[in-house]
């Protein structure tokens, strides 16, 4: 498979809950497609006005296709999505969690060290002890000609979605 057809096969699978930007630039480094999603509940009283309480849950997506990847690109995208915590995330009291899943798409596999930096990377934030909610980060490795899906262990609860 090639990554014009992967890319609209993931774009057909995320359009009806997410809100899908292409060629969005963040950072100075272009991502193919970046997806929000943002989820409201409430339980209220009589109206909606007289709300009892509410509570927030978010996922961003940040696809990027890489020709070729080293350990040096890997951790320079992981730096990159550990910071879009500090300007995607808005923890305030109704905030309960937000999953930043950052896909990365390749050609091959390069080097055998990769698939074990995606499985060991593990970031987790949470704001004022988990009252303001908390910050997951999932790391997803799609290989195009190996047909393989590797994951973080917060991954695993999307890799359905990015397989291929």
């Amino acid at each position: 498979m090639d990554y014009a057809s992967y890319q609209s096969l993931l774009e057909e699978r995320l359009q009806r809950n997410f809100d899908l930007e292409r060629d969005y630039i963040y950072r100075d480094m272009k991502l193919d497609l970046l997806a929000k999603y943002y989820v409201r509940n409430e339980k209220y009283v009589f109206t909606k006005k007289a709300t009892i309480y509410a509570f927030e849950n978010n996922e961003l997506c940040m696809i990027k296709h890489f020709h070729r990847i080293n350990p040096e690109g890997l951790h320079q995208y992981t730096e990159l999505l550990k910071s879009a915590v500090g300007d995607f995330v808005n923890s305030h009291d109704e905030h309960m969690s937000t999953l930043i899943t950052g896909v990365i798409v390749v050609d091959e596999i390069p080097d055998p060290e990769i698939p074990k930096q995606v499985k060991k990377f593990k970031f987790h934030k949470s704001f004022a002890f988990g009252f303001k909610g908390w910050v997951d980060v999932a790391l997803v490795l799609v290989s195009l000609k190996q047909n393989e899906v590797i994951t973080n262990k917060k991954g695993r609860e999307v890799e359905k979605a990015y397989r291929l």
